[in-house]
């Protein structure tokens, strides 16, 4: 069990759990787990989104790699997608994004990136961990002409733009219309710094919101986690589409012209069927987690397409797609990847293949949703003894109502069952035909659990 990176990195309330001295820490061990086998001295890439507690981690971060002797570049306030593609552009030996994501100003993290952009896997977190707690950290002291140094280097920003402009650009001002206009939420995080120079560069037509942060409004009833203002204002001004990121950047949902909302399930499909008329979907696959929805399951059957599903985490979608050669993956929550072009998600990335393929369907944004259906799915949290989290699959009652339910639902429904990782919960998912009838069956499932592992 690792003791400070979860399935996202590192999460926590800024100064209090998440304190610069933790950082400080981190730093250092990252510095040297991820740059230990160069030759040469190391150079690390740090990016953040406008939460408050920003610099003061960022100061942390910087002062643990100059202590180690690694030199810095900061980028500043930065989309975490943006972050990966500059650390393989530049070759940088790692990069760090400073970002709790989706969540409120209050928490921060630390997302690590190897040098090839992507998230570094379980495997480098936990020997960063040994490092942190093993007393080395102390020896990991830079002296006299070897201390590192950094550098400001925000005008990166627009090496991210152009990288847009040089896929997109062509093909949008061929297809482009000019009643097409796109509602923008950059959720007061760290695409407020660019996803108006991306549209603006790319000519598509624009609306945005929530674009100013202030240090606390990041997330804040606004951003793919709250859609509401989105689709209120996406109706109101009869718009094409309403596209949302999240905090730093590397998710994106969407609304059509009605207000109804597009997750990332339908996300996917409309652009894997995109890919596949062009001949660009890899092996006719997508890789989705297992908490996708069973629509998604009985879409890529309809189509000839193969699901592919693996553990919850963008991480094990990607590490799937790498393993297996597959080009399109992703999560509900928004998190996309498109292997063709960045080995993260990437919000506005996927927004723009959104809306190039409504463009080139030449039809509206409801009705590109139409070519797949999604199931009502409930989930519902049991409290449980931290100790018996996984005693589930041992529990014959449990197993039973398990086994009894999915024969009543023979194909048109699932129970998926999961332990959080960090929290003494059991998830239990159930997805069917009727709203009401899942959500009864998903609370005495819940109820269950919570008696017999209590």
């Amino acid at each position: 069990m690792r003791k400070y990176f979860g399935t996202d990195g590192i999460r926590r309330i800024a100064n209090t759990e998440l304190t610069p001295q933790l950082v400080y820490k981190v730093a250092k061990a990252g510095a040297y787990v991820l740059s230990k086998h160069t030759d040469h001295i190391p150079t690390i890439l740090i990016g953040r989104d406008t939460r408050l507690s920003g610099t003061l981690i960022e100061s942390a971060m910087v002062a643990g790699f100059l202590s180690y002797g690694a030199n810095v570049k900061l980028l500043g306030v930065i989309p975490t997608p943006a972050v990966a593609y500059l650390t393989r552009k530049l070759n940088a030996d790692a990069s760090v994004v400073i970002s709790a994501s989706h969540n409120t100003y209050e928490f921060n993290g630390i997302k690590y990136f190897s040098n090839k952009g992507m998230k570094i896997p379980d495997s480098l977190e936990e020997e960063i961990e040994e490092v942190m707690d093993s007393g080395k950290i102390d020896e990991l002291t830079a002296v006299s002409n070897k201390i590192g140094v950094s550098e400001y280097r925000t005008d990166l920003l627009d090496e991210y733009v152009y990288f847009f402009r040089k896929h997109f650009d062509d093909n949008i001002e061929k297809i482009n219309k000019t009643d097409f206009v796109v509602g923008i939420d950059t959720a007061n995080g760290a695409t407020t710094v660019v996803a108006e120079k991306v549209f603006k560069a790319l000519g598509i037509k624009y609306k945005i919101i929530n674009n100013n942060p202030n240090g606390i409004n990041i997330n804040e009833n606004c951003g793919s986690t709250h859609l509401e203002s989105l689709k209120e204002f996406v109706v109101k001004n009869k718009l094409s589409i309403g596209v949302a990121y999240d905090g730093d950047g590397d998710r994106c949902l969407a609304v059509d012209e009605n207000g109804e909302e597009i997750d990332g399930d339908k996300i996917m499909a409309i652009i894997s069927n995109y890919l596949k008329k062009k001949g660009k979907l890899s092996k006719n696959t997508i890789v989705a987690t297992v908490m996708s929805n069973l629509g998604l399951n009985k879409y890529t059957r309809d189509k000839g397409l193969e699901l592919i599903q693996t553990k919850v985490g963008d991480r094990y979608v990607l590490e799937e797609m790498l393993k297996q050669g597959y080009n399109l993956g992703g999560e509900q929550s928004g998190h996309v990847i498109l292997l063709d072009y960045n080995p993260t998600g990437d919000g506005i990335l996927t927004s723009l293949m959104l809306i190039q393929a409504i463009l080139e369907e030449n039809k509206k944004t409801s009705e590109l949703c139409k070519i797949i259906k999604l199931y009502p799915q409930i989930l519902i949290n049991a409290k449980v003894n931290s100790n018996k989290k996984y005693d589930y699959e041992k529990d014959e009652e449990i197993k039973n109502a398990i086994e009894k339910l999915e024969k009543e639902f023979a194909g048109n429904g699932r129970v998926l069952i999961r332990p959080s990782g960090t929290e003494p919960l059991i998830r239990v998912m159930i997805e069917g035909e009727e709203q009401e009838y899942i959500t009864k069956k998903a609370r005495e499932i819940a109820d269950l659990i919570e008696t017999k592992l209590k």
